[in-house]
């Protein structure tokens, strides 16, 4: 009877070796797959913020295209540049007259 006992105990022994197993294995593909996600999400995140900086970037480098660009045209003394910026002279000249000269009658209601 001893022998069958511990045949049954060694069985026994054996089924819960193999729980055993199965729970571990089960935690760590679980605690893989945990990890998995968590690099797929920060992956995801690193390239947002690529793409939000790299148009921030952009525009920041446009804007200084544009800075430098104006100061040059405005310090050209090409022909075009010139008559354009004359043109403009005239224009802000007429903005600074008033409508009706000075000590004129107010028109009749």
């Amino acid at each position: 009877m001893s022998a069958d006992g511990s045949q049954v105990k060694a069985k026994k022994r054996d089924q819960d070796r193999k729980w055993m197993w199965w729970v571990l294995g089960t935690i760590v593909a679980l605690q893989l797959y945990f990890v998995q996600e968590l690099l797929a999400a920060f992956a995801l995140f690193a390239m947002a913020f690529l793409g939000m900086a790299g148009v921030v970037i952009s525009a920041y480098t446009l804007h200084r295209v544009w800075v430098v660009t104006v100061d040059r045209v405005a310090d050209s003394q090409h022909p075009v540049v010139a008559a354009v910026r004359h043109g403009i002279y005239s224009i802000e000249d007429l903005a600074r007259r008033p409508f009706r000269r000075p000590g004129s009658a107010q028109p009749a209601n």
